[in-house]
């Protein structure tokens, strides 16, 4: 097994200490609202499998930078917008190393505190896709 300089669990725990963390009851609040974006880091499997939030975008986690640095041919326009943006993945891991990240790189986010994991259990909407047919 590899010795680490830094674990996961302690990198996740540095990001938390300097982000800023919404509770699941204040993002349910926030769904629909037009000056928010909800953008979803989970990998397209998980969204397929255990549903999305209504509006959410996606943004698999391994292109969060490039969609979001205007100087990047894979920019998207809708990190150009003047809104509240608040990431999530399942646990609230990846998104707190990824809000830190964005604001290491000028950009201002929050993050969803426990992830999509409990944002059924506490009434948050969700939404699943089509089946494919084929």
């Amino acid at each position: 097994m590899p010795k680490l300089n830094t674990s996961v669990k302690d990198m996740v725990a540095t990001a938390r200490a300097r982000i800023e963390e919404v509770e699941t009851p204040d993002a349910i609040a926030m769904v629909g609202d037009p000056n928010v974006v909800i953008v979803d880091l989970r990998d397209v499997r998980e969204r397929q499998r255990t549903g999305f939030i209504p509006g959410s975008f996606h943004c698999p986690r391994g292109m969060l930078e490039f969609w979001v640095d205007p100087q990047s041919p894979y920019y998207k326009d809708v990190f150009g917008q003047d809104k509240r943006f608040v990431f999530h993945c399942a646990s609230g891991w990846r998104s707190a190393l990824s809000v830190a990240l964005l604001q290491d790189m000028g950009f201002d986010a929050a993050h969803l505190k426990e992830g999509f994991s409990t944002w059924e259990k506490q009434g948050g909407p969700v939404e699943h896709a089509a089946p494919k047919n084929g």
